[in-house]
């Protein structure tokens, strides 16, 4: 008898993927929307659970797949805070993930959206597409290989990007707590002031620590960054402070933001808030309304055809392994258990 999965948050151009990688020929549930408190319902029935980036899975629903039945709960993500693990060993459910695909998808992004800024193509576009051919001196624009480039976080994806950009000439700095010996040979590590005093492009490729890096994007982070550069960040929106990217746009500290993550993105993103009645968070407006020098993408930097398949693959992997082994190298490990509340 086929594992029933239901999958979360499948978008229309995943749907072939999902069937076509279907190797362990499960049986899918594929549903576009995210997992909310609206649509738990949905995993009755079910015996495993496929979660992507702001799904909730809170021990209120959790409770809930409990009662329905659900024994495993996997994301097809990296991180997996978006999971109440201790709720998860109270009632017992595997947790699993996906600990890597590929770097390239987020890294291209990351640097798509610097040299659009760099370049002022989105400034530039506007206009043509009105039928305004002038150019003026906001097209003016220096080259990558004239730039020093500073990444925050030189892991895969960090790496990758650096890559990325020594190839188009730029000289790229680094900043990581673990110096790898691979790094090393692509960028010239600095402490984390310098690599922001000299950086006309910084970006950002650091996990989110709840409660510890809250934030870091502030005030005082953004003080220290060269004046007129680019701020790129890619990996968590809790780690920037809007409200201080804001002030840095509007007295032209910074020459331009792009961000593929924002905060509380889950109330944001994968909404179509034109003609609306729900208003969007003040402070995002407003960074919306200095486009093109903000250039906003909503979580896109997994979405090709690589970083999908590996994503997939991988969780129809741990799927199959712990319904072989009992087990899978992708385990979220989970507190002990505790007393559930009544």
């Amino acid at each position: 008898m086929a594992i029933k999965v239901v999958c979360y948050g499948v978008r229309e151009n995943e749907v072939a993927y999902f069937h076509k990688l279907n190797k362990y020929n499960f049986e899918l549930t594929l549903i576009e929307d995210l997992l909310t408190h609206d649509n738990i319902e949905t995993t009755r029935g079910m015996d495993a659970v496929l979660l992507r980036g702001n799904c909730i899975a809170d021990r209120k629903n959790i409770a809930m797949m409990n009662e329905y039945g659900v024994k495993y709960l996997f994301t097809r993500t990296v991180g997996f805070n978006h999971i109440d693990l201790q709720a998860a060993a109270d009632y017992e459910l595997d947790v699993a993930r996906v600990p890597s695909y590929s770097p390239n998808a987020i890294a291209e992004l990351a640097l798509t959206l610097a040299m659009s800024l760099l370049r002022h193509t989105a400034y530039t576009t506007n206009r043509t597409a009105d039928g305004n051919f002038m150019v003026n001196s906001v097209m003016f624009s220096k080259e990558i290989r004239n730039c020093k480039v500073g990444i925050i976080g030189t892991g895969k994806i960090g790496l990758t990007e650096a890559k990325l950009f020594k190839g188009l000439g730029a000289e790229v700095l680094g900043y990581d707590i673990y110096q790898s010996e691979e790094a090393k040979e692509v960028v010239t590590f600095k402490e984390m002031d310098e690599l922001l005093q000299e950086s006309d492009i910084v970006s950002i490729h650091v996990p989110y620590f709840p409660g510890k890096n809250d934030k870091m994007i502030n005030d005082a982070f953004i003080s220290k960054m060269k004046d007129g550069a680019i701020l790129i960040n890619t990996a968590r929106g809790e780690l920037q402070d809007n409200e201080a990217i804001l002030r840095a746009i509007q007295s032209n500290k910074l020459e331009g933001f792009g961000t593929d993550v924002l905060p509380g993105e889950e109330r944001i993103f994968f909404k179509n808030f034109n003609g609306e009645k729900e208003a969007l968070d003040a402070t995002v407006q407003e960074l919306i309304n200095l486009y093109p020098r903000v250039l906003i993408t909503p979580h896109i930097g997994s979405n090709t055809d690589e970083a999908l398949s590996n994503m997939i693959e991988t969780s129809f992997e741990n799927f199959n392994d712990m319904l072989t082994t009992g087990r899978t190298e992708n385990a979220i490990p989970l507190p002990e258990k505790s007393r559930l509340s009544s």
